[in-house]
C-alpha cells in the first residue's frame, strides 16, 4: 500500500505498475490518496510506504529517503492575458490566483517573497490538492502555482512559465517505518520507485 498524491501517481504510477508487473507479476499496489501529513498510518501498518515533503508533523521514528528536488512553477491557460510579454512580479502580482493548501491558508512562501518587494497578490480560490488547481486554471483566468515535476503530467496544454519571484525548493522524499527498514519485500519495492522516479526524471 503506496500513499501519494494525485500528481505522483501520474507521473510515476505508470512506469512503476510497469516494473512491478516485470518483476513480480503476483504483487498487487494498493495506492491511497494522500489527504493530510498524518504519520499514524505508517505507524499503524495500514500504509506501507509514502511520498511526500518532510515536516514538522513528520513521524521523527520514520524511516526517510530523498527521492528529488522539485520547484514552484506558475500555470495558466492557453491565451491567459497575462501570456502575452513577459510575467513581471507586478503583472504577476496583478493576477487572480489559485491557492493550494489542505489547511485552507492563504498565504504562503509565494506571498513572502511577493511581500519583499512590496507587492500582495489577491487569491480568489483555495483547494487542497495541485490537480483541482490545474482543473481550474485550465478553464478560468485563474493562475496556478503547483511544483514543476510532479504535475508534469497533469499540466499537459497549460501554459507553464517560471515564477518571477523566488521560493525554496521542496524536496520529494519517501517515508516508511522503521520496522520495514530490513523486510526483504519492502527493499525490492523502495527500490522500484526510487529507479523509476530517477528514470523519468533523467528522460
Amino acid at each position: 500500500t503506496l500513499r501519494a498524491s494525485d500528481g505522483f501517481l501520474e507521473n510515476f504510477g505508470p512506469a512503476l505498475l510497469a516494473r512491478v508487473a516485470a518483476e513480480a507479476p503476483g504483487v498487487r499496489l494498493r495506492f491511497l490518496h494522500k489527504l493530510d501529513k498524518d504519520s499514524a498510518p505508517l505507524r499503524e501498518g495500514t500504509v506501507d510506504l509514502e511520498t511526500g515533503v518532510i515536516n514538522r508533523e513528520t513521524g521523527p521514528e520514520l524511516r526517510t529517503q530523498a527521492l528529488f528536488k522539485d520547484r514552484f512553477v506558475g500555470v495558466m491557460r492557453a491565451g491567459h492575458p497575462l501570456s502575452r510579454g513577459k510575467v513581471t512580479a507586478v503583472r504577476y502580482a496583478a493576477a487572480k490566483h489559485i491557492s493550494v493548501s489542505r489547511r485552507g491558508t492563504e498565504k504562503g512562501p509565494i506571498d513572502e517573497a511577493l511581500a519583499k518587494l512590496g507587492l500582495e497578490r489577491e487569491v480568489a480560490a483555495i483547494v487542497s490538492g495541485f490537480a483541482a488547481a490545474l482543473a481550474l486554471a485550465r478553464s478560468t483566468d485563474l493562475v496556478a502555482n503547483v511544483p514543476e515535476r510532479h504535475t508534469q503530467t497533469l499540466r499537459a496544454g497549460l501554459r507553464t512559465f517560471p515564477l518571477p519571484v523566488t521560493t525554496p525548493e521542496i524536496t520529494i522524499s519517501l517515508l516508511w517505518h522503521p520496522r520495514l527498514d530490513a523486510d526483504p519485500a519492502h527493499r525490492w519495492l523502495r527500490t522500484c520507485v526510487r529507479e523509476v522516479c530517477a528514470a523519468a526524471l533523467r528522460g
